[in-house]
């Protein structure tokens, strides 16, 4: 029995890794499969096989029920095959025989997603450095109850795994065992597949862990690999364990975010999904959500309330209680608060998106502003343009969309209505109130509205008239 420690060097010899998919996880009530539910941002299986190539695996192939969708869904470089016929774990084990008739062969289960490459990689050298038949991955650091307990002989060598779920008639030495079976295991193929053989039913399904005594008896050798890192027994069976392996990878990731460089003010109500990158010295506020292929750079500043969904974000930006999607925010730019950025937009170096304006998309140039209650979309905004409040472009006719352009240091009054397709020039003004349809040149005023008449005495005449 060895502990893990640190993730050893290149391996022995290659390995494969077969992964059990099939499960139907009634208990999930979903119409998505099991394993194919995701655990921030990425299906459960996918954490599984990542990390076992990560771990250097040659080969991975996972076992799916026909027609349950898995398959399709599958990376590309894992192999599928089906189980038709039997139940219980070895049932689903046979179903990869032909796929893998020999070498070595490490098993995981498709709903733990939390297992690591480390404790992998760790496994599979101690069964090879130990010239093991069958290795166990096992912790004392769980309550045992309900787990498989590992039974020993005199010698401490493992003789059999004994299911604790119902303690009725078990002895109490058995009980006292603290050593557990976490479900993920090495063996010999060739030597499995000969013991699953002679594995009897159970209640009418065949289980995996009837292979190591029938290994036992025949002079195999089967050792237990010992982590202090028992977040891998953490199975998903239903909606509470999603949500707990949900909680358990997002403390893993914002705590390898932190390692690298980065600050989380409040770290409970933050968000960040497997897919996101963050530079160092960046800080995230409370309530900030970062999601898929979401990219922050050195020294931003995201959050309060932010909303990033495959979002770029520059160097040392600032984003304060915005929603963006699909967006680029560039270099020490500003955006918000109450801003939304919808997919398409691109904010140049220094630009400034203020408070409550939205944006789809539109090219905001360098040092560019939109400083509030403003909506411009398909538009191209020239380097240093200013756009005064409530700003507007009108892009759509009803049938088709138009673009609007706004040149170099361009100017908007307030409530400017731009109707596109229509081109502001360089240094262009528009007057305040003004609806724009049609261009104006290089450094002239634009100025459409009806001119101001003052009524004079209107007020005597309507408090004169009657009620």
């Amino acid at each position: 029995m060895r502990r893990s420690g640190s993730l050893p060097g290149p391996m022995a010899a290659p390995f494969s890794v077969l992964v059990m998919a099939a499960g139907h996880g009634t208990r999930m009530r979903s119409s998505t499969p099991k394993v194919l539910h995701r655990v921030c941002g990425k299906p459960m299986i996918e954490w599984v096989i990542d990390a076992a190539r990560d771990a250097g695996a040659g080969r991975v192939v996972c076992v799916v029920r026909p027609e349950d969708g898995v398959a399709g869904e599958l990376p590309e470089t894992t192999e599928a095959v089906e189980q038709r016929e039997g139940e219980g774990t070895a049932a689903a084990v046979l179903a990869a025989r032909d796929a893998l008739a020999s070498g070595p062969m490490v098993i995981l289960s498709g709903d733990q997603p939390l297992v690591t490459a480390e404790q992998i990689a760790e496994l599979f050298a101690q069964h090879e450095n130990e010239g093991a038949t069958a290795t166990i991955l096992t912790t004392d650091k769980l309550d045992p109850a309900g787990y498989g307990r590992i039974v020993r002989d005199g010698d401490g060598r493992v003789e059999r795994i004994v299911e604790t779920k119902y303690t009725e008639g078990l002895a109490p030495e058995l009980l006292a065992v603290r050593e557990v079976n976490l479900g993920t295991y090495v063996f010999d193929a060739e030597r499995l597949w000969s013991a699953l053989d002679r594995v009897e039913l159970v209640d009418g399904e065949l289980y995996l862990t009837g292979a190591f005594p029938v290994i036992a008896s025949e002079g195999g050798v089967v050792t237990t690999h010992l982590t202090d890192d028992a977040g891998t027994a953490l199975g998903v069976n239903d909606r509470v364990g999603l949500m707990h392996a949900e909680a358990a990878a997002q403390r893993r990731i914002i705590e390898e975010h932190a390692e690298a460089g980065v600050t989380f003010l409040q770290p409970a109500s933050t968000r960040v999904e497997v897919g996101v990158t963050i530079g160092v010295d960046a800080t995230i506020g409370p309530g900030v959500s970062l999601l898929g292929a979401t990219s922050v750079g050195e020294g931003s500043e995201i959050g309060p309330h932010v909303t990033l969904t495959d979002t770029r974000v520059g160097d040392a930006a600032i984003v304060l209680e915005t929603v963006a999607v699909q967006a680029e925010i560039g270099d020490r730019a500003s955006v918000g608060p109450y801003a939304y950025l919808r997919p398409g937009t691109v904010l140049g170096e220094g630009a400034k998106v203020g408070t409550s304006v939205e944006i789809k998309n539109s090219d905001i140039g360098a040092g560019a502003k939109v400083p509030h209650l403003s909506y411009i979309g398909d538009a191209d905004v020239g380097e240093d343009a200013n756009l005064g409040a409530s700003t507007i472009t009108a892009n759509y006719d009803g049938r088709q969309k138009h673009r609007t352009k706004l040149g170099k240091s361009a100017k908007t009054g307030v409530h400017t209505s731009l109707v596109a397709p229509v081109d502001v020039g360089d240094r262009a003004y528009t007057g305040a109130g003004s609806v724009i349809t049609g261009d104006i040149p290089e450094g002239a005023l634009g100025i459409a509205r009806e001119r101001q008449k003052n009524v004079e005495g209107y007020a005597d005449r309507v408090e004169e008239e009657p009620q």
